[in-house]
């Protein structure tokens, strides 16, 4: 079994519950304002796959914007 580090918040961690809460929230947007909201739920998929296969992700910018670091950085 694989366990995360949970002592402190890092990018990628921060990438994951971003991509869980918009998934989340799109699901049950859609259920119960419009199915159109289902397409955030797409959106978000197609990203995580352009993450996967590029390396490439503009929440990653946004975040690293913010302050957060990758777990493979040093820590001041």
């Amino acid at each position: 079994m694989y366990r995360l580090q949970t002592d402190f918040w890092y990018l990628e961690r921060a990438i994951w519950l971003v991509a869980g809460l918009f998934t989340l929230a799109s699901v049950g947007l859609g259920y119960f304002v419009s199915p159109y909201w289902l397409i955030l739920t797409g959106l978000v998929g197609t990203n995580l796959l352009i993450l996967a296969l590029t390396g490439f992700c503009p929440m990653t910018a946004l975040l690293r914007l913010l302050g957060l670091r990758s777990a493979f950085e040093k820590r001041p």
